[in-house]
């Protein structure tokens, strides 16, 4: 066995270490009874010790210093130096955190999730504050280990978004309120709500379910690598090759969250689903970041999704399945599915007020992980930040503070990844119109296999090959613009809106 097959072997012993979590993982969120939280979370700690000891082993090191040579790693191919890029870079990072840390991570946050879904429940923050608080420490302290320049959270930022730094976040967001606040005030004020009447009644969870596969369906989801399950709150988990499973959640009073949870969930199975075989078990198995992933789940979900083209095949299928929408046009459920409302909620929240309720996490979070907020403080200062963008003050924590799962998972650094994800799937979009420009008579006869295509040839093929604004500029010839955002956002709701 040559030197760089026995690295490569290493590597694959790594991911599967990594599918057996990953199956835990998601056993935990769908399947599991209540009682096998405690158990389950001490085994998964147990695993990922494991696999933070081998990742950062003397042998990994050996490996990466043999092919990190000049002449070594001259004469690997373009891939296998990206694998070993991207390994390094972890390797060099994670050296730096004790495994002790890793394990009580893995153990305190699948408890903290048991926890935050009671808290939930019961609408009682207390019941989860001690976990969080211990979370949130943990999560200084890592970022403590793994080192920044300026700011805390910018370790914690680049766990999610290589390369990404909390002043562009924080410039992006001045960008962003700067054309959006306005335009959001004018939308409504001055502009005409479409009728979105009929998407509200009393909807069949099992005929919910059939919608939604026929929706993965038009966006060409291999079933026989995957599958849809139901969970308290909507995510994909990639096992390992050829097995991606998304979840969704349905809400029988409106079909419009269990679709559109459903076709976001499948924008990220389709990425992991056509990153290129050869790349199974090394490090390049994955999206080039979770902004990049949000890119991909975003685009089908609202610019596919909610998009007119979509409407004028699907409007069909909905009827065919709910046929009390027999009557309603694909027009108006298009507009229907694009009313523009300052919401508590932010999964349900549409195209124009989203980035908002991504900026208030992202100002809690930094402040939290900063030490300039405590965690006894989070509901005042949610409810607080949800008047200063929205004007709106939640009636109680469960759809306040509690909606969202990531804080119990201890992902600080996540949130900013979904607006980032908006603004690159609108930069794409330019890019790609510009491609196909019949993509919208393709996708008005239901076929979306040419859009896939695109994005599998220039995003999915690369899997983590390269850092998210090489990416991009490679495929756009620019790195990040929020202008192509904007101008999306302000074109699509001005004519729903006739303004």
């Amino acid at each position: 066995m040559s030197k760089l097959e026995e690295f490569k072997e290493f590597q694959a012993k790594i991911s599967r270490y990594s599918q057996a979590i990953a199956l835990m993982h998601w056993d935990l969120e769908t399947n599991a009874p209540n009682n096998a939280f405690e158990y389950r979370s001490k085994a998964l700690g147990e695993l990922m010790e494991a696999l933070f000891r081998m990742s950062v082993s003397d042998q990994m090191g050996e490996f990466l210093d043999y092919f990190s040579k000049k002449e070594n790693y001259d004469e690997l191919s373009e891939i296998d130096q990206a694998m070993v890029r991207v390994t390094k870079k972890d390797f060099d990072k994670f050296k730096k955190l004790p495994p002790q840390l890793v394990r009580k991570l893995a153990e305190t946050t699948s408890k903290a999730g048991h926890f935050w879904k009671k808290a939930r429940e019961e609408n009682n923050f207390s019941l989860f504050e001690p976990y969080l608080q211990e979370v949130v420490s943990l999560e200084k302290e890592q970022a403590e280990a793994l080192g920044y320049e300026k700011n805390r959270y910018d370790a914690l930022l680049d766990l999610f978004e290589p390369g990404m730094k909390t002043e562009t976040v924080k410039g992006t967001i001045n960008y962003l309120k700067e054309y959006l606040l306005p335009f959001l005030k004018e939308l409504l004020e001055k502009g005409k709500e479409p009728r979105y009447d009929f998407f509200e009644g009393d909807f069949d969870v099992n005929k919910q379910k059939e919608l939604s596969l026929e929706a993965l369906k038009f966006m060409n989801f291999d079933f026989d690598s995957g599958r849809m399950d139901m969970s308290a709150h909507p995510f994909t988990t990639k096992i390992g090759p050829k097995d991606v499973r998304i979840t969704t959640r349905y809400n029988n009073k409106d079909l419009r969250y269990s679709l559109f949870s459903t076709m976001h969930e499948g924008g990220h199975a389709l990425y992991e689903l056509h990153i290129p075989e050869e790349f199974s078990e090394t490090p390049l198995d994955e999206g080039a970041s979770m902004a990049v992933h949000e890119s991909q789940s975003r685009f089908w979900e609202n610019i596919i999704g909610r998009g007119p083209h979509f409407w004028v095949f699907f409007s069909k299928k909905l009827k065919d399945i709910f046929p009390s929408f027999e009557g309603i046009s694909s027009d108006e459920l298009y507009k229907g599915v694009n009313i523009v409302k300052k919401d508590f909620i932010r999964t349900e929240a549409d195209e124009v007020t989203y980035n908002f309720h991504i900026m208030l996490r992202f100002e809690i979070e930094e402040a939290l992980i900063n030490d300039r907020i405590k965690v006894n403080e989070l509901p005042t200062v949610w409810n607080d930040k949800m008047k200063e963008y929205l004007g709106i003050v939640p009636a109680n924590d469960a759809v306040g503070v509690l909606q969202d799962v990531h804080w119990s998972n201890g992902q600080f650094g996540y949130f900013p990844s979904y607006m980032l994800g908006n603004l690159y799937s609108a930069q794409l979009f330019s890019k790609l119109k510009k491609d196909l420009k019949d993509y919208p008579s393709q996708i008005e006869k239901g076929d979306s296999k040419e859009v896939l295509n695109w994005m599998v040839e220039n995003v999915h093929k690369y899997g983590k090959m390269y850092e998210p604004e090489e990416l991009l500029k490679k495929v756009t010839g620019e790195t990040l613009n929020p202008k192509y955002f904007v101008e999306y956002i302000k074109e699509k709701f001005s004519a729903i809106y006739g303004l």
